[in-house]
């Protein structure tokens, strides 16, 4: 994104642990080209710091560090941003699904101000997400804050923990209404930006990739908005 003061363009991705093409991935995220990305299923164990730091450097980004208990999920930033604080949460699951968790970041925007930022990754169970959901908006209970809620949230608009996001009006989904998953032949919108009302939809714009780049990265699709800070 080109550097608008006050302008911020924030990303999602499930990266499917970099088990696909790594190096497509990160192209992916070059072409995107986001101030804030927020991942979900980056690497968790055996040398996971180091791989996950070495993924931030081929997109070009910095990593906010330490997600250790995330269930994978974290954040990178720009040049164009400043993480001034970054925390990794757990959610809890049921044995022996995969660990699952959340991501905070303060993201500071030259000539805006603030925007607290989250990247999510639900569970598979409707019931946990639900939970889930109700555990991550009890933390995020923040007055008068710039908010953005991304990530892989395992079931669309239809779902009660969608509902339970957006009920009471403070986050709105603000991504393209499209498919997300599977890569290969979209049919699902599993991933998504959700703000607050104080950040404005400007213009979605689409990026110049060969078919069948998103496909060999990851088995999800990327989704991307450029907000403004009002």
């Amino acid at each position: 994104m080109t550097d608008l003061a006050g302008h911020l363009r924030v990303a999602t991705y499930n990266t499917r642990d970099f088990l696909d093409d790594g190096a497509l991935a990160a192209r992916v995220v070059r072409a995107v080209d986001p101030d804030v990305l927020c991942l979900q299923e980056v690497p968790r164990r055996l040398f996971a710091g180091v791989r996950v730091a070495r993924f931030a450097k081929a997109c070009s980004m910095t990593w906010v560090g330490g997600h250790r208990g995330s269930g994978g999920t974290t954040i990178f930033t720009s040049e164009r941003v400043r993480a001034d604080r970054a925390e990794h949460h757990r959610l809890p699951v049921r044995w022996p699904d995969r660990t699952r968790g959340y991501a905070v970041a303060e993201v500071v925007v030259p000539g805006g101000g603030r925007v607290v930022v989250v990247s999510v990754h639900l569970g598979l169970r409707p019931d946990e997400r639900v939970s889930h959901t109700e555990g991550l908006l009890g933390h995020l209970a923040i007055k008068g804050a710039h908010l953005v809620v991304a990530g892989d949230l395992n079931e669309d608009e239809s779902g009660p923990a969608y509902g339970r996001l957006v009920m009471g009006g403070v986050l709105r989904p603000v991504s393209p209404e499209r498919a997300t998953f599977p890569a290969h032949s979209p049919r699902r919108r599993l991933d998504v930006v959700l703000a607050s009302a104080g950040l404005r939809v400007l213009p979605h714009r689409e990026v110049a990739l060969p078919a069948g780049v998103f496909a060999a990265a990851s088995d999800h699709v990327p989704t991307w908005v450029d907000l403004a800070l009002s």
